[in-house]
């Protein structure tokens, strides 16, 4: 899942970007509001952790900005300000949640799996369909119910086409959504992790749209 970090503490900043690739995210790490705005503009992403207090463009400004492109993508607002009229004006701005500094990086990213459950309009914690069960929060997958073991990477597609059941998705988009801007991509890379998951789960789980993508069906029974 690729996420946007924005964070001009450079300290902090560099420790929750490494806490949050420990937990699988696909980081992207800016420390200027006008470049986080640029980056916004023109990437995909599946989440923002975004600091107020920032050079050339305040988080607050960022956030308008974002919502009035009609971009809903969900942002956890981290702040050293804990009064009521902030917090108003960040929700009001379109924050979706808030951490107050110092905070632990275990309620972040607690936090960031609720925002994505509420996203993809999942009210339960884990993400079931024809025998698999996925758990964001755990990262554990098992299949007819045995566990399975998978790379980070394979948790990452298999959580991303899991959450879109039904939609063709590009391996272009796939890419967008495992790596972040310094990652080294071969170009079979997708095709080798979808290898995988087949070998692990079973062959039908995940079907090539061919020229188009990949996709688990909806209506599959395996």
């Amino acid at each position: 899942m690729r996420l946007l970090l924005v964070e001009d503490d450079e300290i902090l900043g560099d420790g929750l970007a490494a806490g949050l690739k420990m937990e699988g995210y696909a980081v992207d790490w800016l420390t200027n509001g006008k470049l986080a705005d640029e980056a916004l503009k023109l990437n995909s992403y599946e989440l923002v952790v975004l600091d107020l207090n920032l050079p050339d463009m305040d988080g607050i400004s960022i956030l308008r900005a974002l919502r009035s492109r009609k971009n809903e993508t969900p942002v956890l607002v981290l702040t050293a300000k804990d009064t009521i009229p902030d917090r108003i004006l960040g929700l009001d701005s379109g924050a979706d949640d808030f951490v107050i500094k110092p905070f632990d990086l275990n309620e972040v990213c607690a936090r960031l799996r609720a925002l994505a459950r509420r996203n993809e309009g999942r009210g339960t914690p884990t993400i079931e369909h024809n025998g698999i069960i996925l758990d964001p929060a755990s990262r554990n997958v098992t299949f007819q119910g045995e566990k399975v073991d998978v790379s980070q990477k394979e948790f990452e597609i298999l959580s991303f086409l899991m959450s879109n059941i039904g939609r063709v998705i590009s391996r272009a988009r796939l890419e967008e959504s495992l790596y972040s801007w310094n990652s080294d991509v071969e170009s079979n890379t997708v095709e080798v992790h979808i290898h995988h998951l087949r070998k692990k789960l079973d062959a039908a789980v995940i079907r090539t749209v061919r020229g188009v993508g990949y996709i688990i069906d909806a209506d599959d029974e395996f």
